[in-house]
């Protein structure tokens, strides 16, 4: 699956921390600015769910 994280580096680094817990993350981007003035920016995975993980 395509996942996009949207938020400011901090935020979206937390999430991917939390989504590598549940999710097998195969491939991370480049954080991708949003137009000035915003402080946000997108990165996108591309996971799969684990096969160990229990809902």
């Amino acid at each position: 699956m395509r996942i996009r994280l949207h938020g400011t580096p901090a935020e979206t680094a937390a999430a991917l921390t939390a989504l590598a817990r549940v999710l097998t993350v195969n491939r991370v981007s480049r954080p991708y600015p949003d137009r000035h003035p915003s402080t946000r920016h997108r990165i996108y995975l591309d996971a799969t769910p684990r096969k160990d993980s229990r809902p």
